[in-house]
């Protein structure tokens, strides 16, 4: 996991490169067939980069996303009507049967369909109409690292170029280099980690595009450590699962510098004035782990990502564990 993660500023310096002549082959169709709305199909960690996608459609393009659970076509049976509609689908493999074969029932319903995929002879590669390689390599922890911040980038020149988005375009050119600057913060990263040594549960929270981020922390506390981790939004926490606090539950807070900046903080002071256990990560300079800022809110979550990866593996051997190998996990899962 580790090995991995600092492969990230060389994984996205290669995807930024050799994916050019697919971006604006993809940025041509969809000038030319506008969609309505988007989907996305995912599981797992891919999943969560969905999440993110999704804020970064709805706040950029103002195209409204959503998930589609592949379930809905491979047990129920129903060809859900997506003419007119971008349909993205996630997988590191390629090889899940639920994913494929609804993206193959989404193109002949009329959909664009991309593939985010980093085996580009799999079969999702075959079945979508358009490809943009993850060009991870091979990825042979369990854990996803490289490959889900892989996911978060591939889709974004696409979308620099359908906004015309110089500010965007300049922070992915820059962003090989805030990596970098990333994989310098392990050792805080390892003390942050240690507090957490003897935890059994533990809350993330976030808002706005790096919830998806918070969705991936998370899953990776469950796979590498064993810890209970749960993942909600900083505003639908009240709503709730704040109850969970009173047991002494202990929060990470994610944290970012853009619109959602000034409610994430808020909520945070908050639950410190109430007596929570709170730690932050992310590029706002109040963080407990400040992560480098890009200059551009979409591509912030990726530095905050692999941020977290650091934390999450360097916990696994504080706690005695291998991150790369967690018990009962397989590195591809294939689901119908």
């Amino acid at each position: 996991m580790l090995v991995e993660a600092r492969e990230a500023p060389e994984v996205v310096r290669r995807q930024l490169t050799a994916n050019r002549e697919a971006v604006q082959a993809l940025v041509t169709a969809l000038r030319s067939r506008p969609p309505a709305y988007a989907v996305t199909i995912a599981r797992g960690s891919s999943d969560h980069a969905c999440t993110v996608l999704k804020y970064a459609l709805e706040t950029q393009l103002a195209l409204p996303v959503a998930s589609l659970g592949p379930s809905v076509h491979t047990l129920y049976g129903t060809r859900l009507d997506l003419h007119g509609a971008l349909v993205i689908a996630v997988s590191q493999s390629g090889a899940s049967p639920d994913v494929v074969e609804s993206v193959r029932m989404a193109r002949t319903q009329g959909a664009l369909t991309v593939a985010l995929v980093n085996v580009e002879d799999s079969d999702l590669a075959r079945t979508a109409e358009f490809v943009l390689p993850l060009h991870c390599g091979e990825e042979k922890a369990v854990a996803a690292t490289k490959s889900y911040l892989a996911s978060l980038t591939a889709f974004l020149p696409v979308l620099a170029e359908l906004t015309d988005d110089q500010a965007l375009r300049d922070a992915l050119q820059g962003l090989p280099e805030q990596l970098t600057q990333t994989l310098a913060l392990e050792d805080q990263a390892r003390g942050l980690a240690e507090r957490y040594r003897f935890a059994q549960d533990l809350l993330v929270l976030a808002r706005g595009l790096p919830y998806g981020v918070a969705q991936e922390a998370a899953l990776k506390l469950k796979e590498t450590s064993g810890i209970h981790a749960e993942a909600y939004s900083a505003a639908e926490f009240s709503h709730g699962p704040k109850r969970l606090l009173a047991e002494g539950v202990p929060v990470l807070g994610v944290t970012s510098v853009d619109a959602a900046r000034g409610a994430v903080n808020a909520a945070y002071a908050e639950l410190r004035a109430g007596g929570a256990d709170v730690r932050t990560l992310g590029p706002d300079a109040l963080s407990t782990l400040i992560t480098p800022g890009t200059g551009h809110g979409v591509t912030d979550v990726v530095p905050t990502a692999l941020g977290f990866y650091l934390f999450a593996a360097h916990l696994a051997l504080h706690r005695g564990l291998d991150p790369d190998r967690p018990p009962l996990l397989s590195k591809v899962t294939k689901t119908r």
